[in-house]
């Protein structure tokens, strides 16, 4: 099956504009499952401090979806009325197009991100999801300033971000690499990263998970004034 991904980021700066997106996390529900060729949406909120705290950050709102090919998401997300009125409202917004490369794991027990490519070097994208033990809730959010500090750190991170559906305990973090070996390497470093791995692991944290790579098609749109994609050599 081929199929893309796309991630949709959205900036409010008003009151008005930052409750009108909170609101729709509930009230976009019907129209988004009324567009044509959607096989998988999630409406998600995001958490201050580059989205890895638990505390909510009202101005930023994303949208993921998953669509039949590349020209059909590309004319849906910039022709249907729903994800036009997150672009008025919004002082700055930023898609990026995906193409799945490997994915394990469930999300809300189906699976959303079908591969259609083998896996390349060069830049990727990947996405983790987790739904969170509410036992655990205290131990997985203490490790998480200590880990964030970590990501910002790393100057091979292009671009990062923590969104998710319920806050608290729905969590995804989405991340851009320059290739899969430089992922790797962070993800393997000691530190407060490696040691919650070995502590999810071992304290079966997590309801369910899912962890997903995708190769990099382009974007629209910019964030923080500019496309964090700038200067990447894509597929």
């Amino acid at each position: 099956m081929k199929q893309t991904t796309t991630l949709s980021l959205f900036r409010f700066e008003r009151w008005q504009d930052r409750a009108w997106a909170l609101a729709m996390m509930g009230v976009a529900r019907r129209s988004m499952a009324q567009v044509p060729d959607l096989n998988f949406w999630k409406l998600c909120g995001s958490g201050s401090g580059e989205g890895f705290k638990p505390i909510p950050n009202t101005a930023v709102y994303a949208i993921l979806c998953s669509w039949p090919n590349d020209e059909i998401a590309q004319d849906r997300l910039e022709n249907k009325s729903i994800f036009q009125s997150y672009r008025d409202r919004a002082i700055e917004n930023w898609t990026i197009f995906l193409k799945p490369t490997s994915v394990r794991g469930h999300w809300n027990g189906s699976k959303p991100f079908y591969p259609a490519l083998e896996e390349k070097s060069g830049p990727l994208a990947a996405l983790t999801r987790a739904t969170l033990k509410p036992s655990i809730l205290p131990k997985f959010w203490g490790r998480v300033p200590n880990i964030s500090a970590m990501i910002a750190a790393d100057p091979n991170v292009i671009f990062k971000i923590g969104i998710g559906e319920i806050p608290m305990l729905h969590q995804v973090t989405f991340s851009i690499w320059p290739s899969a070996q430089k992922m790797a390497s962070f993800a393997r470093t000691n530190g407060p990263h490696a040691e919650a791995v070995r502590a999810v692991r071992d304290g079966a944290w997590f309801k369910e998970e899912l962890y997903a790579r995708f190769a990099i098609l382009g974007d629209s749109g910019t964030w923080g004034g500019t496309s964090p994609l700038q200067g990447l050599k894509l597929l």
